[in-house]
C-alpha cells in the first residue's frame, strides 16, 4: 500500500514539473490559448481587422508596389501581435535579446526600406510613407524612461509626423486624379492616428508588462558550428537600436578605464619608441624636396571621378512618362509635344537647361547640379543642388526636399502657388513688381528657425537677421 502511494506522489512530481518547464504538449497548448485570449491580444486583432483591412482593400484597388509595400505592412503587424502574445511568457531582456525578440518585425522593416532604394518609382511616396511608418511599432522596446526613447504613445505619434511628410505629398498628388489613392493614405493615417496610439494608450501606455519567471531571450552567440556557414551581416537599423544603446552604455563596467591608466602609468612614457637619428629627420633628408611640382599637382588634379554615369537619355516611356537622364554640359534640351496626362522625370542631370513648352501633369527633379528646367506644371525638387526654375504659368504645388541652392521664377500667373520645403536651404524666389518696368523682387525662403514653449505649446517663428 505504501509502495503504491508513493509511486503515485513520484507520478504526480514529475508530471508537474514537466508542466513548469513548459515541455508538456497541453502545457504549450494551455499559454498560447490563454495568451490568444488576453484582452490586448483580441484589441490587437480588432485593429488588423479594422484598420490594417482598410489599407489592403485600398491597396488592391491601385496594385503593383503599393499592394505589395501594404503585404508587408500587413506581415508587420502580424509579427508585432505574435511578439506581444510572446511577452507574456518572456521575461525582459537586456539590449542584444531585445534585438533578437524584435527580429520578426525588424526583418519587415528592412524589407520596406528596400523597396524605397534604388530608382526613383512613380510611387515613391507610397512607399516611403509606409517605410517610415512602421517604425512606430518599435513602441514594444520601450523599457524605461532612461532607455533612450520617448514614451510609447509619443513613440508612435512622433513616427507618424515623420511619415506624413510622405503621405501628405500622396493626398496631394492624386487629390482631384484618383480616389484610390486618397483612400489608402487616408486609412494608413487612421491605422497609426487614432488605431495604433489609442490602442497602446490603453493597453500599454507604460510599455508592455514582461514575465518574471518565463523563458530567457538572448543575442545569438558570434561562435558558429565547425561546418556551419557564416551568419550573415545584421540589417543596418534596427527598431531596438535607441534602447539597446542606452542600456549597454548604462551597463559598461567603470573600472575599466582606470585599469588602462593604471596600466599606461605603471610603464614609462617613452617605452618601445624608436630613435630618430639626424638622417630621418626631414629637414635633412635628400629624397624629399619640401615642395610639390607643377606636374605633380596637374597630375592629381586631372584624375577622373570614379563615379558610373549612365548613357543621357531624353525619350517618351509607354507614352505617358517622359524620361531626362544623365544629361552634363547639354543648354538646349526641349520637349515640346506634350500632353497633360504625361509627366516629366529628370535625374542625374549637370550644367543643362530642359524647356518644356506645354502643360503636363507633374515634373520631378531629382539629384541634378546646376540645372535649369522651364515648366509649366506643379513640380517637386529633390536631392538636388543649384537648381534653377522658371514658372511660366500655373503651378499648383511647388515641394522642394533636401536641396541646397534653388532659385524659383515665378510670373503672376503662378504667384498663387504653394510652396513645400524640408530639409532646404538658399531657397530663393523671385516675383514681379507691381510695375510692369520694374525689376523682380526677390524673396528668401527661412531654413532656421526659432522655438519657444509659449501657452502650453511651442510656438516656431522663422530667424530674422536684421543689418547694422
Amino acid at each position: 500500500m505504501a509502495e503504491n502511494l508513493i509511486q503515485r506522489l513520484e507520478a504526480a512530481v514529475s508530471r508537474l514539473e514537466s508542466f513548469s518547464r513548459g515541455s508538456h504538449p497541453q502545457a504549450a497548448a494551455l499559454d498560447a490559448e490563454s495568451a490568444s485570449s488576453e484582452p490586448s491580444i483580441v484589441a490587437f486583432d480588432d485593429l488588423i481587422t479594422e484598420y490594417v483591412d482598410k489599407v489592403s482593400t485600398a491597396a488592391e484597388k491601385i496594385g503593383g508596389q503599393v499592394n505589395d509595400i501594404t503585404k508587408v505592412l500587413r506581415e508587420a503587424f502580424s509579427a508585432q501581435k505574435t511578439l506581444l502574445a510572446k511577452i507574456k511568457q518572456t521575461q525582459k531582456p537586456d539590449a542584444g535579446g531585445m534585438a533578437e525578440f524584435l527580429r520578426p518585425v525588424n526583418e519587415k522593416l528592412t524589407e520596406a526600406t528596400k523597396m524605397t532604394e534604388g530608382r526613383r518609382s512613380d510611387f515613391f511616396n507610397h512607399l516611403r510613407s509606409v517605410a517610415e511608418s512602421l517604425s512606430a511599432l518599435a513602441w514594444i522596446a520601450y523599457a524605461g524612461k532612461n532607455c533612450g526613447m520617448s514614451m510609447p504613445i509619443a513613440h508612435v505619434e512622433e513616427c507618424w509626423q515623420s511619415a506624413e511628410f510622405y503621405s501628405n505629398k500622396v493626398l496631394v498628388e492624386f487629390k482631384n486624379k484618383d480616389s484610390s489613392h486618397v483612400e489608402w493614405a487616408k486609412a494608413l493615417k487612421e491605422l497609426y492616428v487614432p488605431g495604433l496610439r489609442d490602442y497602446v494608450k490603453s493597453h500599454y501606455p507604460l510599455g508592455p508588462v514582461w514575465s518574471t519567471t518565463g523563458v530567457t531571450v538572448s543575442a545569438p552567440s558570434n561562435a558558429s558550428k565547425p561546418g556551419a556557414p557564416a551568419a550573415p551581416n545584421p540589417p543596418p537599423a534596427s527598431l531596438a537600436s535607441s534602447a539597446s544603446s542606452s542600456s549597454s552604455s548604462s551597463s559598461r563596467p567603470t573600472q575599466g578605464m582606470s585599469a588602462v591608466f593604471q596600466e599606461i602609468s605603471s610603464k614609462p612614457v617613452t617605452a618601445g619608441l624608436k630613435k630618430v637619428t639626424d638622417d630621418m629627420k626631414t629637414k635633412n633628408r635628400t629624397d624629399r624636396a619640401g615642395f610639390v611640382s607643377t606636374g605633380e599637382k596637374e597630375a592629381r588634379t586631372s584624375v577622373p571621378s570614379a563615379a558610373k554615369v549612365g548613357p543621357p537619355k531624353l525619350e517618351l516611356v509607354m507614352g505617358r512618362k517622359w524620361v531626362v537622364e544623365n544629361q552634363i554640359g547639354v543648354k538646349d534640351l526641349l520637349i515640346d509635344d506634350c500632353d497633360p496626362r504625361q509627366t516629366v522625370y529628370i535625374f542625374g542631370c549637370k550644367d543643362s537647361v530642359l524647356q518644356i513648352k506645354g502643360k503636363v501633369n507633374n515634373i520631378t527633379v531629382d539629384k541634378c547640379t546646376k540645372m535649369g528646367v522651364d515648366v509649366v506644371a506643379a513640380f517637386e525638387i529633390v536631392n538636388c543642388s543649384g537648381i534653377e526654375v522658371q514658372c511660366q504659368g500655373a503651378a499648383p504645388t511647388i515641394s522642394i526636399d533636401n536641396t541646397a541652392g534653388c532659385m524659383l521664377y515665378l510670373s503672376k500667373d503662378s504667384l498663387e502657388s504653394s510652396i513645400t520645403t524640408s530639409k532646404a536651404s538658399e531657397v530663393n524666389v523671385m516675383v514681379p513688381a507691381d510695375e510692369p518696368d520694374a525689376d523682380l523682387a526677390e524673396h528668401a525662403m527661412p531654413y532656421q528657425y526659432i522655438h519657444t514653449y509659449q501657452d502650453g505649446h511651442f510656438v516656431t517663428t522663422p530667424v530674422a537677421h536684421s543689418g547694422g
